[in-house]
């Protein structure tokens, strides 16, 4: 099963479930002056759905370990600019999730503040020039703040083709 099977295999049980447990919510209990939904059994059809809920988060669980399995074992190589980086699935996810977008904020935070360079007087009236003092340099931070802007849309790009191709690591 490929990586993309076994994610929407998971959603589609997730809905079972969810359904079971409103089934369960709903007929767990009526009055004496109600005909039962399901007859005699309800009592036990209730218990079968338990049961079959359980049966479903079981293979929920099990899909989900072998997809982080597989996420930790397999390594995709993504470009970035000229660059190949080799990290895991799981490594993507996490600078997709947020890593990327905090490497794209410290870089943004560089500037010049609003600084206004030009002629001031001081307090004794002299003119003084003011000039703005850079400690970067505004060519690496914009070519770094359009690299890491870019990121997730590349990780999304390269994951989904190594999701549609990528057999799950059983145990």
């Amino acid at each position: 099963m490929k990586i993309i099977e076994a994610m929407k295999k998971i959603k589609d049980l997730q809905i079972k479930a969810e359904d079971l447990r409103k089934k369960v919510s709903t007929y767990c209990c009526d009055t004496t002056l109600e005909t039962p939904v399901y007859g005699k059994d309800q009592a036990s059809k209730i218990k079968e759905w338990i049961q079959s809920h359980g049966d479903i988060l079981k293979e929920i669980l099990k899909l989900r370990m072998a997809v982080q399995r597989t996420n930790l074992s397999t390594r995709v190589s993504i470009e970035f600019g000229s660059n190949h980086i080799g990290k895991s699935i799981a490594e993507w996810i996490h600078r997709r999730r947020d890593l990327a977008g905090f490497e794209q904020d410290i870089w943004k935070g560089i500037g010049d503040k609003n600084i206004k360079e030009g002629n001031f007087k001081t307090s004794t009236g002299d003119n003084q020039e003011v000039k703005i003092r850079r400690y970067y340099d505004p060519s690496e931070r914009d070519a770094a703040v359009e690299l890491y802007r870019s990121e997730p849309g590349i990780i999304d790009s390269a994951l989904e083709v190594v999701n549609a191709v990528t057999e799950i690591v059983e145990e």
